[in-house]
């Protein structure tokens, strides 16, 4: 747990640092080369700055065992922050998209070569970002660096449009064809869209989790087949399954023998429940209740 939230910390603090430095540059370039796409992915990784803040305000929190007061643990903590990243990038979403349609009722500049090639530095910085937060996220089950991981994704597309963008105004510049100078703004109404599409995915999923939704059908499947293993259970009369941040609590409830003693039951319980762990290291908890089995009389 302890190499978890440091891990964690580190790639909460890398993204901090790469976002400040990516946030100016992209701002004070795209205000100065008149490119709104650049200007609109400097905020974006504004909003990244805050998202990157927040996780590490709470990743201690969510590494916290569990206490009177909260029984099943503190997980949830990295899901609320994920619902809060993706609701900051929606308004982010909302921000930009408002800029890029209003752009095309003013006068249009040309974005300069600088602008096109910030957003290209971005592209590939955010590339590396993506895959070392993902990889991270994966292996120690973390909502809260997976919210880090997808606010790279949608840099690395919104980077790439925006660099489009300002190549086709400058294009349209040179060959003198008055509708591509509103490339930029074109760009910068497809990255408010891409924006959008990662908020929505980050708001769904955290708001499933903190509804409890049942865990995927197939990983349900796969524990279903291991609890069948134990011929001493008769019949699997119900399992449930919820993620609680970055691990799963399970709920059972079998039938065995109706003969068998207390003893008998809570052994078999107790093994049961040591295989599932065995074999899924996220799974926390594992509830069982026991239910008498009767033989249908022929």
């Amino acid at each position: 747990m302890e190499m978890r939230e440091t891990l964690a910390k580190k790639i909460a603090w890398i993204s901090v640092v790469s976002n400040i430095v990516l946030t100016l540059g992209k701002i004070f370039i795209g205000w100065l080369g008149h490119s709104d796409a650049v200007f609109a992915d400097g905020i974006h990784s504004a909003a990244d700055v805050f998202a990157s803040v927040i996780v590490l305000l709470v990743i201690k929190i969510a590494n916290k065992p569990a206490d009177k007061e909260h029984p099943y643990g503190h997980g949830k903590a990295e899901v609320i922050v994920s619902e809060i990243i993706g609701i900051l990038l929606f308004v982010v979403a909302l921000y930009v998209v408002y800029e890029g349609i209003s752009g095309f009722f003013h006068k249009v500049e040309t974005p300069s070569y600088l602008a096109m090639w910030v957003a290209v530095f971005s592209f590939f910085a955010k590339i590396i970002l993506y895959r070392s937060s993902l990889k991270v996220a994966e292996k120690h089950r973390s909502k809260a660096i997976e919210a880090i991981a997808f606010d790279h994704k949608a840099d690395i597309v919104a980077s790439i449009a925006a660099a489009i963008g300002v190549l086709i105004s400058i294009i349209g510049v040179k060959f003198d064809i008055h509708v591509l100078l509103y490339g930029d703004k074109a760009a910068s109404i497809f990255v408010a869209y891409l924006i959008f599409k990662i908020a929505k995915e980050m708001i769904t999923e955290a708001f499933d989790i903190l509804l409890e939704r049942n865990i995927n059908s197939e990983i349900l499947q796969e524990y279903i087949s291991i609890i069948s293993e134990f011929p001493e259970v008769r019949r699997i009369d119900r399992i449930r399954a919820r993620e609680h941040g970055h691990y799963i609590l399970v709920d059972l409830r079998i039938s065995i023998d109706h003969f068998k003693t207390i003893k008998e039951g809570h052994d078999l319980s107790h093994s049961i429940k040591q295989k599932l762990m065995d074999h899924f290291d996220n799974i926390k908890e594992v509830l069982i209740h026991l239910n008498p089995y009767f033989p249908k009389e022929k």
